[in-house]
């Protein structure tokens, strides 16, 4: 990215400006804050995963009413069956493939199948079965691959893989580069918001997305009404604090917001930052 890196002096005055004594001494504090972030689970989480990476898909970002959606559909035995069928083949399956494997009419097959499409949990690929190829050969056949390997959701919203994935970006830079552990974080997770809000646009919508269920404090500002990495930042508070700081300092900026700043909040919203209107 080519985003410069804050000063090492602003980023520890960052970290403070939130509570933070220090994001961490050691990179084993770290490790154990990647692991409760991949293991930590919200109020109510489901997942439903496949071993094997689709061929040829790119998986596309569902916002969490949808992957609420996905995850109600596999809530039904026979598309449950049915994912996990596709999922574990490795490559794309005919209606007539999965009707025989689950022993099932092709009608009752056909719009199960249809149902996972048009959940974004398959996708339909055309391609012509057999070793006969041009005119004669026959019409394409219609076949389904996973369109994602993993779909997860919680009430109330948490992104503990968003905090995964910076922890161990911030490492590896911090390896990479023999940067202190703390200085990478910041730079990871203030990058990080900068992309987030260049695709967003908007920092309310960033916000939305994110998890953070925005609300309006009455004076041009916003606090957060949750926190995306609540439990994460119950047993590692100076670590997850440091990091949501940067991360949201970054997604300001760069949705080009400049009617706002970011304040330290640990009163009235249940995240520990908050953004007021520039005076």
């Amino acid at each position: 990215m080519n985003q410069q890196v804050e000063h090492p002096a602003a980023i520890q005055s960052h970290a403070a400006h939130f509570g933070a004594e220090s994001v961490a001494s050691t990179t084993g504090g770290i490790t154990k804050a990647i692991t409760d972030a991949t293991t930590a689970p919200g109020a109510v989480t489901a997942v439903a995963r496949a071993d094997v990476e689709p061929p040829l898909a790119v998986e596309q970002p569902l916002d969490e009413g949808q992957r609420l959606s996905a995850l109600a559909a596999l809530g039904d035995p026979v598309r449950k069956r049915l994912f996990e069928l596709v999922s574990d083949s490795g490559a794309a399956l005919s209606r007539d493939d999965c009707a025989a494997a689950l022993g099932l009419p092709k009608s009752t097959i056909r719009a199960h199948l249809d149902k996972l499409v048009d959940e974004q949990l398959l996708r339909v690929e055309f391609r012509k079965i057999g070793a006969r190829t041009g005119p004669g050969s026959g019409r394409p056949t219609k076949l389904y691959a996973t369109a994602r390997c993993e779909v997860s959701a919680s009430v109330p919203p948490r992104h503990y893989d968003l905090a995964a994935s910076l922890l161990a970006a911030g490492v590896q830079h911090s390896i990479d580069t023999g940067v202190g552990i703390e200085e990478s974080l910041a730079q990871v997770a203030r990058e990080e918001g900068l992309r987030m809000g260049r695709v967003a646009g908007d920092i309310q919508t960033l916000l939305a997305k994110t998890g953070y269920s925005p609300e309006s404090d009455g004076d041009g500002g916003t606090i957060m009404a949750n926190c995306p990495f609540h439990r994460l930042s119950q047993d590692h508070q100076s670590v997850v604090c440091a990091l949501n700081g940067a991360l949201l300092g970054g997604a300001l900026e760069g949705c080009g917001d400049a009617r706002h700043v970011l304040a330290p909040d640990q009163e009235i919203s249940h995240c520990c930052a908050r953004l007021v209107a520039k005076p």
